[in-house]
Parts: C-alpha cells; structure tokens; sequence
C-alpha cells in the first residue's frame, strides 16, 4: 500500500498546475496513464483567453462566454475564470512560459471564435505543448512524485467518502493500494466514443467513468463540441489558430460561405455555429469530395503562415500533402471536446467528500452548452491552480478501504477467464469499441434527431450487454494491452450511454447540441443542466439550477 497526502490522476495542464499549487510541504503525486509531456494538453496549439489588452475587460470576457455557451453556463464560475485569468497567464509567464509577444515585448493576442476582442495569449501554434513542458519542469522541481503508465482502476469509497485509490501498473502487471488524504481527477476528455475526433487514443474517459460508477454526479453530458476544422481523413486538429489569423472557409463553388450563417463574426464565429454550417454546406451539395471544404491561408503569405502557424503549416504538409502557403486545406468538423464531466463546485469538490475533479474531466459549468476557442486552456490552469491550493481544505479522513478493498478485488478478478484460448469468431473488444464509435458518430453528432438517439441508446446498451461477456486471459502480463483496451472500452460504453440518453432527453437545440426535431432554445422548459447518477437500472437524470448572476438568457446571434 503506498501513502501520499494528495493525489492527482492525471499528467495534464490541470493535473500539473495543481501539483505545483498545492501548499508546501505537501506530499504530492501524480499517477499518469501515459508519460506526463504526452498528455493531451500538449496538443492545444490556439492560446489561453485572458482580458488582458488595453480595449478589453473581465466583463466583456465575461459575456461573451455567457453568450457562447447559449446561456447555460454557470455565471459565478465564469466570473472567478475570467477573473483570475489574467493574473494565472502573468504566473505562468513568471514560471517561464515563452509567450509570442507584441514589438513592446508584452505576451502577443490573437482572435479566436466568439470573441469580442483579441483575448488568446499564444506560443506560436504550440501553446499546450510549452505550458505543458514549463509545469512538468516546475513539478519535477517541486519534488512531485510521478508515477507514469499507472492506470486508475476503481475508486475505493467507503461510507461515502473517498478511502484510496485501486491503480494498475502497467510495468509490472500488477495492482497497488494507494491511500490519501484526497485525490484529484484530472483525466481529460472522451472524444474517443466517436470515431471522428480530434483526441488522443489515451482520451477514454478513464476518469469521469470510474467516478460516476463510485457515485459521482455528472452534468451536462449531452454537450459535445465538434471542432471545425480538422484534416478531412484523419481528423488531425488545425487550430483555430488558422482563421485568428485570418485564414478564410470556402465551398465548391468558391463563396465564403459564412457570410450566409453568422454576417458578422464570419469564420470566427463560436465552433458549434461554424461546425454546423460546414455540415450543412456539404448537405446541400457544396462540399468538395467525398465532404470536405476548403481552410484556406495562401493569402497570409509565407512568412506569416511558418513564424505563427509553424504546426498548421507542418501537419498540412505531412499528413495531407498540401503546403498551404500555396493551396488550402481540405478540412471536415470532428468531435474536439466535452463540456459535460464530473459535477463539482468551485472548489472543485465533488459530491464524494475527499475527491476532487477539475479540467475537461469535471462540469463547473464555465462553458455551458458551447466553449469558446481559448477558454478551456484558461480553464485547465485556473481550475488547476484553485484545486492546488484548496486539495488539503477538502481532506477527509475517512476510514481505510476494507469492503470497497474487497468488492472492487471481486469485480477484477472477474475480468479475467481462466485461460481459455480465443476461438475464431469469438467477440472481441475492438469489435465491440468500432460500433461504439460509429453509433455515435452518426447518430449523436452535430445534427440529432429524436428517433436515432433512441436508437443510439438502444445500440450502446447492447454493445455493454456484449463487452459484459467478455474475458482476458488471466495471469500478470507486464504491459498488457489487451487489459487495458478492455478496461477503457468500458469506460467508453459507459459514457457513451450517458451521453446519448441525456442528449435523447433534451428535447431542445441549445448551443452544440442541436435536435433538428427541436431546432429552437426552450429556456422555459430546458434552462438547466441535466444532472446524471448511476442507479440500479442505468442512468437516472434530473435538472440542477444554473446560476445567472448578470446576464439573462436573450438571443444569441452572430
């Protein structure tokens, strides 16, 4: 059994900087699924949104975020995120983050979706990547324990309370006790319950699924953001970073065609807008292809394109073979980020006393129904930073794992067959996980109807009753794949369920989710969130209040 005052799950912007948050003297780990400078997070290339140029303010940052969630973002939480936002950018850059910077030598700000004003403090097109690297420094340095390619397994709650954490290390092949004082999930997203996504093969949800099988309330799943632009094929992120700069969106025929859709902000209007026009311009025949349009910068000129956007220019060219200095990108939407996760407060507390959740793994509800391009980096670090300092306030000293030792014990052991060879034609998770993922595409993607989100949750509770029968060949494999694809697979079921049911719920369109049997925003029947516990007989949904503290809900137009 190892012992540690705090743990984080998780090796990410948040998981970081709330490691090097957390009061000295704390003893601190952080167990990772993947090597920490692989996280996810170092994919983010935009910027973190701060108010911090001279024509801006935390007020107008805080209105366009209330607009660009549609309203349904909780306002307390967005006042402490562009609040605090710009003082967390000064810190990181006191830390050593090299900020692109202006011909003053302040940290340079371009424009992203949604925005009012140029707010996305930016590293080039590799921000995560660089703030990443900076944390991981600074917690080495901290004294921070890492324990790389640790899987969480179970949470171990006894009477309510967070009692340890039950971890598989993946080197060994072997399960570990860890205790805490209180742990912290910082797992990232789910984008890989679609088959179209701009998330990591290590984006599974490990976290959010395992906190709400030990009783974790969780919010707001039916909202899903489909990034724009994305190498049509592979589905590999182009920043919005692209058209910050002034890269424009173009159809078959050769218009600009969000002229037609939102007059006013163009291609930087909020992603859900931009997502679902493209969809539709392939929809009515003015798509190119097999349904792509065209990202076109030739016009920005060299020089802008390799010293501002030298990923864009580098990821166009070896994965799509296009230099778009001198052609446009084909580009389609795919799945980028969920806005739903663990519920918590602004402590980042959860319902269970000792666990915390912060990042794209938890709903604090700064985003709402739709996130703005910038603020989820801002949201990784202020969270991060808020669950640091809070972690040992939330302590609970809760009893050791005994009953939950030995049930969470029972369920592994039964993962496990008896060694019986697999016969050709026997089901198998892959299997399972490619129809998984190809429901959800096509029938919980950027337009939904009633009648196959019905079937979605049909499809998804019979792809869990198959995963329910599976085996792997049981003793200790050290680096055992077929384990951990099997574990994450049933992560991925899970949220998959959840996401469809609440997303067949809601009989409304409200930012990224859009019923196009319910194209209008019902504020009076659906101004909640939709709150989600696992119960006996599967998910049970209720409706949790939003809190509107300056900005009441009127139309969001562009």
């Amino acid at each position: 059994m190892i012992f540690h005052d705090v743990v984080i799950v998780g090796g990410g912007l948040t998981g970081l900087m709330a490691a090097v948050e957390a009061p000295p003297g704390t003893d601190v780990a952080v167990i990772s699924k993947i090597y920490p400078t692989r996280s996810h997070s170092g994919a983010a290339q935009g910027g973190f949104n701060a108010a911090l140029g001279d024509d801006d303010s935390v007020e107008d940052h805080l209105f366009d975020t209330v607009k660009g969630g549609d309203y349904l973002g909780d306002q307390d939480a967005i006042e402490v995120l562009c609040s605090e936002g710009p003082e967390v950018i000064r810190q990181l850059e006191r830390m050593g983050v090299p900020w692109s910077r202006t011909p003053d030598g302040r940290p340079a700000q371009r424009s992203l979706g949604g925005a009012g004003f140029p707010r996305a403090c930016y590293a080039a097109d590799i921000s995560g990547h660089v703030v990443l690297h900076t944390l991981y420094e600074r917690a080495l340095a901290a004294g921070v324990r890492i324990y790389p390619e640790w899987h969480l397994v179970e949470l171990l709650v006894e009477d309510g309370a967070l009692a340890g954490l039950l971890v598989y290390d993946l080197a060994t092949g072997r399960l570990e006790v860890v205790r805490c004082r209180v742990a912290l999930l910082a797992t990232g997203g789910y984008g890989r319950i679609f088959r179209k996504t701009t998330n990591g093969h290590a984006n599974t949800g490990d976290g959010t699924a395992i906190a709400y099988r030990a009783g974790a309330v969780l919010a707001d799943m039916e909202f899903v953001q489909f990034h724009p632009t994305t190498l049509c094929g592979t589905n590999i992120l182009i920043s919005e970073a692209a058209r910050g700069e002034g890269g424009y969106l173009f159809n078959a025929v050769g218009e600009r065609f969000m002229a037609r859709y939102a007059p006013q902000k163009m291609e930087l209007a909020p992603r859900d807008v931009v997502s679902r026009s493209i969809f539709q311009e392939i929809k009515e025949g003015r798509g190119l292809g097999n349904g792509y349009v065209h990202l076109d910068l030739t016009h920005l000129g060299v020089d802008k394109i390799t010293r501002r956007l030298p990923q864009v220019n580098d990821l166009a060219r070896i994965y799509a073979a296009v230099d778009p200095t001198q052609a446009p990108i084909p580009i389609e939407p795919a799945q980028h980020y969920s806005m739903g996760g663990i519920r918590v407060n602004l402590s980042c507390e959860t319902n269970i006393p000792g666990l915390l959740a912060a990042g794209e793994t938890a709903n604090v509800s700064v985003h709402g129904a739709n996130r703005l391009g910038g603020n989820s980096l801002l949201e990784t670090v202020v969270f991060g930073r808020r669950a640091g300092r809070h972690m040992l306030k939330a302590a609970d000293h809760s009893s050791p794992p005994r009953s939950s030792l030995e049930l969470a014990l029972a369920r592994w052991q039964a993962i496990f067959s008896a060694g019986k060879p697999q016969e050709p034609g026997d089901d198998s998770a892959s299997a399972i996980r490619d129809a998984m993922s190809r429901t959800m595409t096509d029938k919980v993607g950027v337009f939904r109807t009633g009648e196959e989100l019905r079937e979605a949750v049909e499809e998804i509770a019979a792809l869990r009753r198959r995963y329910g029968a599976l085996r792997v060949p049981a003793g200790e494999h050290p680096f055992n794949y077929q384990l951990i694809e099997h574990l994450e697979l049933g992560c991925l079921l899970e949220l998959s369920e959840v996401t469809a049911g609440a997303a067949y719920r809601r009989t409304e369109s409200r930012g990224a989710h859009y019923r196009m049997d319910h194209p209008l925003r019902d504020d009076a029947n659906w101004l909640h969130h939709t709150l989600v516990r696992r119960g006996g007989a599967g998910p049970v949904y209720e409706a949790g209040p939003v809190s509107i503290t300056r900005f009441q809900p009127e139309t969001r137009g562009y």
